[in-house]
């Protein structure tokens, strides 16, 4: 949450206190806030109200780790979520085709990981740990909060070959949502440059014409 969050969650915090008999002194709100302004004021709104929906603990007033508790079951489903569209996208396209995927986060664990040739080279062996290790790291990503810098696509084999060569490079292909992936293009950095999170507009450069292909 930002700062000029604070009167939204203030509002929303007294909400839910209400709602179970409870004052909060002004010391308890500013532990809630600190113990939970590195997640977005959305998530943490949705949060509260699925504690209160909750039929274990949900007749009790959410304290900062009930609330944690669900924020973090919930990005367990966004990274398998996220990771299937990896998986999906190595076994369809391959290392051969530039990729773009419709999540900047995919983008910056799988640069993270090595790049998108090397995450398609694992064999099936290896394939479930690299999994738990994507997800390991999308989840780290989403609990911080922050955006990170990301590369806006993934070279593939047939760019460096091409390249090389002195043929025309081929189409990026979109993976998900072909709007969003286009969006996700838009605000990364050049394929290669270092992730120096804060320092996007230093390492952005110009961005050449894409020519790009939906893969839904």
């Amino acid at each position: 949450m930002q700062p000029n969050d604070r009167k939204q969650f203030l509002t929303l915090l007294t909400g839910i206190a209400d709602y179970y008999g409870k004052e909060l002194s002004t010391g308890v709100i500013g532990l809630y806030w600190e113990g939970l302004r590195q997640y977005d004021i959305e998530a943490v709104e949705r949060a509260l109200w699925a504690h209160t929906q909750n039929p274990d603990s949900g007749q009790f007033m959410p304290k900062i780790a009930d609330v944690t508790k669900v924020l973090q079951g919930r990005t367990e489903d966004q990274a398998q979520l996220a990771w299937s569209k990896v998986d999906g996208a190595v076994r369809q396209i391959g290392n051969w085709a530039d990729v773009a995927f419709d999540d900047p986060i995919v983008h910056r664990v799988l640069a993270d990981m090595g790049g998108w040739v090397r995450i398609c080279q694992h064999d099936e062996e290896k394939w479930p740990f690299i999994g738990k290790e994507f997800i390991t790291r999308y989840r780290g990503f989403k609990i911080a909060g922050a955006a990170p810098a990301y590369p806006r696509y993934f070279l593939g084999t047939a760019s460096t070959h091409n390249t090389a060569e002195g043929l025309a490079k081929p189409c990026v292909r979109l993976v998900g949502n072909p709007e969003v992936a286009r969006q996700v293009i838009a605000g990364g950095l050049a394929p290669g440059a270092l992730l120096l999170d804060g320092f996007n507009q230093q390492l952005g450069g110009a961005r050449p014409a894409l020519r790009v292909a939906n893969d839904g």
